[in-house]
């Protein structure tokens, strides 16, 4: 068992349902299979076959376990007569012709553990799972299938086991209901593949013994996929059906005999009923096990008593055949008997009822002898009848075969727990099942009063198991999710992730940074070494909210604050490695924040649905929660985060679909609250939620990228609000540039303010909430200019309570002045105009006034242009220490930005212009490096003019449309160089000058394509009259090389043809490539304008 653990954790990463196949060698040390070591020989036979089944040359001739000389035993025994040798047959088998489809199968002895096999087809195998697991039990060989049995199998079982998520445990061989078994499971596949493949497991339960070609499943390795052919065959052995999902090959040392795998079987069913359903057993039941029994014979009633005992239900299916009529006979007649005796009597004392037993085995097993043993053996089957469903397909029908399941595991639910209720029972299968119609049809009718301590369970499994239906049908039938979810369950849920998700890959992550990082040893005051985190309790140890808080901090940057603070007693200006220890004490200890209440449970359950990227969980508690634009968008910001981290292209598609699905909503709701009252939408936009750490929803539509948010004329309408201050939206820009330079002119009306309209409203009894909560509609211009003057808006609204008549003392000079200088606008503005003055600053130093290195330099304008540079760089500075909380994300924010990338390289430019310009050696590098940094500082304002209504679409298209340059510059690359060489070796028969080479091969065919052809060098009838020589030692001592004229008519068919290629094919499909990608552009940009 702990080598199993050990292959299981080395080889489990983030996809742990993902098959580990790679190194299989440790199976055989774990894994034994039984070889018979005794011939016990048969006396139905020649004396040459054993009754194992094998013939004597297979077999010692002295048992291995028996002295010599010892008599041979006249009755064969597994246990006894047979050896356990490490296995030498599993791995993954391939049938032949099955289109490569590869299961994994395994040659086990009957007496191995069960839970050895159980995580090996959970961790290794990869199966999913089981919601339930139905094992089919009786029928063998090649009995005659009825009609109606074939359709139960496949209208019922089969179906209810893709509703279910079950496996389905059955003989695995081409014969009689394991081969209809399969048939339906491969029908079921070709009409929903993507269910049937994910959620049917047939696992086929076979005696090794019973296996036609055998022998081609033996593969010592393990490593190469076993190729099996099916083939017609006798009674004496059937082959594997290909449409199982597995194979579990019970070997008790015999051949040709059935049975060898029953009492594995029976262990296996009993191992996994005590296991829990849900993600790494995190339900709350167990896995139902229910036994189906068709047909059988005389033996299958000591495994259907074995079974009964321990409590696993069964469903007979009457008429099926001998054991399952004799059963359904059996309970039909003693009910009535059983009724009219007196009910404290034990059933095995009444003579009647054993009389009535025998008869009936009589009936069905007349060859049968010891029959009072037998009798025995039926009373004690029926004393747990409880346990036994009678279902007869012939009168049912196969329509409701899930419904008879559902109600077969509740009577084994409520013997097993008598105290529990039985519709709650019924309530947590039906979970499990994810049969929300049967819980609204037959628990929620409202004849059944649940209290909230009867849903609490059962909706942590839906959540976990993502059965949205369920959670919807709990909050409407009494569940109250504010006493429901507690920081505790909240982290048990985000433990509970699938492995194979994303965010269980990032926290995780997460998670070993803290435990890393507490990994050293400290030392307390008094000197003594403090204990390592690894020793500490297994709670700090497991993912805790301060992961989940550290997640969703990088993945919202610094729009919020960070999440769950408070609750964990964190400071947000802690260091990180202090508060790792703070984390790793407190969850050491007694966590006593896991017992409070979330106070904004809609919204914490919407984001660990969003992470998970679960479309309908999420919808649905988007849908309960406020904060519904803002949550919107604040869900599109988590995906379009996790999309850049996921791998796998499905899931990267889902993410987008589901993040522009949420941008949609967050534009349709917004459009709503705009219709009803322009106002309060206009606060909606800019007040701080708590909820989401004091962000709005205009900063997380920016951080998220959301255009289509942006496009909604309220949205543009608040931001020339905001643009434009205390200023009339249309006022011309002559006005502000004249306004600007002759300031005086505010006071001449030739800027337009506008009024105030809630001067003639009353303020008084107004209260808002400097977190964000409550904001009136007509304070929203108090709020603005907060967020532009980053001042308190609780300031703001102080000042305006006070009433006009403090306004109205206000100084109109004063009032003026600051309504047009703190405009964005104007500030926008100002900028430009400056930075239109430095670079012409710039250039004037450049090409007028810059002088040689000290002494003679540098001049005064010189002097003023660094200064102004100083200040840019003061400018980045701030700008870098804006954003972010640590040093690390500050800069990783601000370096991200690639304008920000762009002004550091202008600024790293001039820095080492001006260095080199101040030293005589390195002058003139100076000069060059000063003037490649004007034209940096020049492309800078391609970025200023990029919010300008018509130039900035079009600046953004042509950035966009630069990668297609690349690709054409490919093309021309390529044909440039093809002719460039084939021309220089045509015209010059010998020139070895690097420099020339370089000219004429790359250089002149280049300006070629703009017409620039020296004919007088490539046409033999108009060369001019030139110094050249045809001397190598006069070439390689740097004399011109004369013109090769032998080939020129090929040269000039190249030109043509050249620049038939280049002007014609190659710049027109560079203007196609551009207006295949400007169009599309263009019509988004109007859309958003």
């Amino acid at each position: 068992m702990k080598e199993l653990e050990k292959e299981g954790d080395r080889g489990r990463g983030r996809a742990g349902g993902q098959r580990e196949d790679n190194d299989q060698s440790w199976i055989p040390r774990v894994i034994k299979r039984r070889v018979c070591t005794t011939f016990v020989p048969d006396s139905s036979s020649d004396g040459g076959t054993c009754q194992c089944g094998g013939r004597q040359a297979s077999h010692d001739s002295v048992p291995a376990e028996q002295p010599s000389g010892a008599s041979v035993p006249s009755q064969w025994e597994s246990r006894e007569h047979t050896s356990e040798l490490p296995t030498d047959a599993f791995g993954e088998l391939e049938f032949a012709g099955a289109r490569c489809r590869h299961c994994p199968f395994l040659r086990l002895s009957c007496d191995t553990n069960p839970e050895l096999i159980y995580k090996l087809m959970m961790n290794h195998w990869g199966l999913p799972l089981p919601n339930l697991v139905v094992s089919i039990v009786g029928c063998k060989g090649q009995e005659k299938m009825k009609p109606w049995l074939k359709d139960v199998l496949r209208n019922g079982l089969v179906k209810a086991a893709r509703s279910t998520g079950a496996w389905i445990l059955a003989g695995g061989l081409r014969t009689g209901v394991s081969r209809c078994v399969g048939e339906a499971v491969r029908e079921l596949g070709a009409v929903v593949p993507a269910l049937s493949m994910k959620k049917v497991i047939a696992v086929g339960v076979t005696p090794w013994g019973m296996v036609h070609n055998r022998r081609q499943l033996v593969n010592v390795q393990g490593g190469v996929p076993a190729r099996y052919h099916i083939q017609n065959t006798s009674q004496d052995s059937y082959c594997l059906d290909k449409n199982y999902q597995a194979f579990l090959l019970v070997d008790d040392g015999s051949v040709g005999r059935w049975g060898g795998e029953t009492d594995f079987r029976a262990s296996l069913e009993d191992y996994i009923s005590h296991q829990r359903t849900g993600i790494r057993g995190s339900g709350n039941i167990e896995i139902p096990v229910l036994c189906m029994l068709i047909s059988g014979d005389i033996k299958v009633l000591q495994r259907l008593d074995a079974s009964l005992k321990k409590n696993i239900p069964w469903l007979v299916l009457a008429g099926s055949g001998p054991a399952a009529d004799f059963i359904s006979e059996l309970l039909e007649n003693l009910a009535s008997i059983s009724s009219a005796e007196d009910t404290e009597a034990p059933p095995g004392l009444s003579s009647e009822i054993r009389d009535v037993v025998r008869s009936k085995l009589q009936k069905h097993f007349p060859a049968q002898a010891q029959v009072e043993q037998l009798v025995d053996r039926v009373l004690s089957i029926y004393h747990n009848r409880d346990l036994i469903t009678v279902f007869n397909g012939q009168q049912d029908g196969s329509d409701d075969f899930d419904t008879i399941l559902l109600r077969a595991l509740v009577r084994a639910s409520k013997r097993v727990s008598s105290d529990a209720s039985e519709h709650i029972e019924e309530l947590k299968l039906a979970v499990v099942w994810n049969r929300v119609d049967i819980a609204r049809a037959e628990l929620f009718t409202g004849a059944i009063q649940w209290e909230y301590a009867d849903l609490e369970d059962c909706m942590t499994d839906a959540l976990i198991n993502d059965k949205p239906q369920f959670v919807r049908l709990f909050c409407e039938n009494g569940l109250n999710i504010l006493d429901y979810l507690t920081y505790g369950r909240l982290e048990t849920l985000y433990r509970a992730l699938p492995d194979s998700s994303l965010a269980y890959t990032l926290l995780q992550k997460r998670l070993m940074e803290r435990l890393s990082a507490g990994s050293k040893p400290s030392v307390n005051e008094d000197g003594t070494q403090l204990k390592n985190i690894h020793t500490q309790p297994g709670s700090a140890m497991k993912l805790s909210l301060y992961e989940v808080s550290h997640l969703l901090s990088d993945l919202l940057d610094d729009v919020c604050k960070p999440f769950y603070i408070k609750a964990l007693g964190l400071k947000p200006n802690n260091s990180t490695k202090k508060t790792h220890k703070h984390v790793t004490k407190m969850l050491s200890g007694e966590c006593n924040y896991q017992k409070k209440k979330c106070p904004s449970p809609w919204e914490s359950l919407f984001i660990w649905a969003v992470l998970q990227n679960r479309q309908e969980m999420a919808a649905y508690f988007w849908e309960m929660g406020g904060e519904s634009v803002l949550s919107a968008l604040g869900g599109c910001k988590i995906l379009r985060e996790l999309y850049k981290h996921e791998s796998e292209t499905e899931e990267k598609l889902a993410m987008k679909e589901q993040a522009k699905m949420f941008e949609s909503m967050a534009h349709d709701v917004f459009s709503e609250c705009h219709q009803n009252n322009e106002s309060n939408a206009s606060t909606l936009l800019i007040r701080k939620s708590k909820v989401w750490g004091e962000a709005t929803c205009l900063q997380m539509a920016t951080a998220a990228d959301a255009r289509l948010f942006f496009s909604h004329h309220g949205v543009q309408s608040l931001l020339s609000q905001i643009w434009w201050g205390e200023m009339e939206g249309k006022t011309p820009v002559w006005k502000l540039l004249l306004t600007f330079f002759v300031p005086p002119l505010i006071y001449a009306n030739v800027i337009t303010f506008r009024a105030h309209e809630e001067d003639n409203k009353s303020v008084e009894g107004k209260d808002c909430d400097v977190d964000g909560n409550e904001c009136p509609g007509d304070d929203v211009n108090n709020y603005l200019l907060a967020e532009i003057t980053e001042e308190n808006p609780e300031e703001i609204l102080r000042e305006k309570a006070k009433g006009s008549s403090s306004r109205s003392r206000k100084p109109f000079v004063a009032s003026q002045w600051r309504k047009f200088w703190f405009a964005p606008v104007t500030a926008f503005l100002g900028n430009v105009v400056m930075y239109f003055v430095f670079l012409c600053l710039f250039a004037y130093v450049l090409l007028v006034d810059f002088k040689r290195p000290p002494p003679d330099g540098p001049s005064t304008l010189e002097f003023v242009l660094y200064f102004w540079v100083f200040t840019l760089v003061c400018e980045e500075i701030r700008q870098t220490f804006f954003v972010g909380t640590t040093f690390a994300q500050m800069f990783r924010n601000y370096i991200q930005d690639m304008w920000n990338k762009c002004d550091l390289t202008a600024i790293a430019l001039f820095i080492l212009g001006l260095c080199c310009r101040m030293f005589p050696a390195s002058f003139e590098f100076g000069r060059a490096v000063m003037a490649l940094d004007f034209l940096v500082f020049t492309l800078r304002l391609i970025h200023i003019f990029a919010v300008h209504k018509q130039l900035g679409p079009k600046i953004i298209i042509v950035g966009r449309m630069m990668k297609d340059v690349f690709f054409f510059l490919f093309f021309l690359a390529v044909w440039l160089a093809a002719y460039g060489v084939a021309n220089q070796a045509l015209l010059y028969s010998y020139d070895p000058r690097p420099l020339w080479i370089f000219r004429r091969v790359f250089y002149r065919p280049y300006l070629q394509i703009f017409g620039q052809i020296p004919i007088h060098e490539m046409d033999a009838d108009k060369l001019g009259d030139i110094h050249c020589t045809n001397n190598v030692t006069e070439i390689e001592a740097g004399e011109e090389p004369c013109v090769n004229t032998n080939a020129n008519w090929l040269v000039i068919i190249l030109l043509v043809i050249y620049l038939l290629f280049t002007n014609i094919v190659l710049i027109n499909l560079l203007i196609a490539m551009f207006s295949f990608h400007l169009q599309p552009h263009l019509l988004q940009s109007t859309r958003e304008q």
